[in-house]
């Protein structure tokens, strides 16, 4: 038994050093993953309350969520050039099947949550095929489309969906006790987090599997990859499949945490959100979109409704918080604008090449010490 341990101990050690010690980036991402999941216990009161009604581990959840969104995005936009400008039906498709079959059938979270990714999924076949026609703008103009219609579905059966008002009182998915609300959203940061970790492993040991590889193949150039015999159509649908998969993981985990959804989860502004983290990120990487996903919604819901609105308050530019609005849009976008400017590939590409660049000058100066 004790044999069997160390064997197993020892394998581990060995994977972890070959995939992620003897690689920079990995090791970057993942000491900085661990800061991530041990900071809320260095300064609980800090990061479960700003003091001015701010919770910072709510920010972290919501980061977490749209870092999943984005990353599913990028598995269909990144590796297959199916730039779909969509993206919220699936989002919303997740969010709503959760709060439906709750509100009239009482099930579960736990239940419905893989009803939703099913019905997603689905959806996302059935999709597919009507944009399979279609390339580059006239396919993103397609999925633009599909939020729309459904959101005017939705309308249509007010009884269902709760209309403009949407359904509220949805159950946590977190199986605690609650006992504080400070421990329900603690319990909901590592809940998420754990969410994040498990998808973004899945998602992106199938960018590098074969799947990923004929993924990247049609990107590069379709009509070769059917001289090729691969069956394009079938990987298109596939690629559909897996990111509706995940986005509707994220937007069922949203209803849940949010307790309530809206017709704002089907908004074009949905649909955008994970294009420009994915941009800002890096486009084709699947750790580029969580990146980037954590730069904007920190951006958009610390940085700027809490840093520069106190800053503002203080020079007396801005009165109340409801003046903060047009403040915030215009530098929300300049930030924006800033970051592609500055990294046109990418932040995390950026980061990425500059630690292969430090490994290339560490393996050169090994090699003349060898040498002397």
């Amino acid at each position: 038994m004790t044999e069997m341990v160390t064997s197993l101990l020892r394998r581990a050690y060995s994977s972890f050093a070959s995939h992620i010690f003897d690689v920079p980036a990995r090791l970057l991402a993942f000491l900085l993953f661990l800061l991530f999941l041990v900071m809320p216990l260095t300064n609980p009161g800090y990061f479960i309350y700003t003091g001015e009604g701010y919770y910072i581990l709510g920010i972290l959840v919501v980061a977490n969520i749209y870092a999943i969104y984005a990353a599913s995005w990028d598995i269909l936009a990144g590796r297959t050039g199916q730039l779909s400008l969509g993206h919220a039906l699936f989002y919303g498709i997740g969010a709503y099947t959760v709060a439906i079959l709750y509100k009239f059938y009482a099930l579960p979270l736990w239940v419905t949550i893989p009803i939703g990714i099913l019905v997603s999924v689905s959806v996302a076949l059935l999709v597919g095929f009507p944009c399979l026609r279609v390339k580059g703008p006239y396919l993103s103009l397609v999925t633009l489309a599909f939020p729309l219609i459904l959101t005017g579905i939705f309308f249509m059966f007010k009884d269902v969906t709760g209309g403009e008002l949407g359904i509220s009182s949805l159950p946590a998915i977190i199986p605690v006790p609650p006992y504080t609300i400070n421990q329900q959203r603690l319990a909901a940061f590592y809940f998420s987090s754990l969410l994040l970790a498990v998808s973004s492993v899945i998602l992106y040991k199938i960018a590098n599997s074969k799947i990923g590889i004929i993924f990247v193949s049609m990107l590069d150039d379709e009509v070769a990859s059917k001289a090729s015999g691969i069956n394009t159509t079938k990987y298109k649908l596939l690629a559909f499949a897996i990111s509706a998969l995940f986005a509707s993981l994220a937007g069922a985990f949203a209803a849940s945490y949010e307790s309530s959804v809206g017709i704002s989860m089907l908004a074009l502004t949905m649909s955008f959100y994970p294009v420009i983290m994915t941009i800002l990120g890096g486009i084709g990487t699947i750790y580029g979109p969580i990146i980037g996903a954590f730069i904007l919604t920190i951006l958009d819901r610390y940085v700027l409704k809490v840093v520069v609105s106190d800053a503002l308050a203080h020079t007396h530019i801005i009165e109340r918080a409801e003046d903060l609005a047009p403040w915030h849009m215009i530098i929300y976008t300049s930030v924006v604008i800033i970051f592609v400017l500055a990294w046109p590939r990418g932040v995390t590409r950026f980061v990425v090449d500059k630690l292969e660049d430090l490994e290339e000058a560490r393996e050169l100066e090994e090699i003349k010490k060898k040498k002397k």
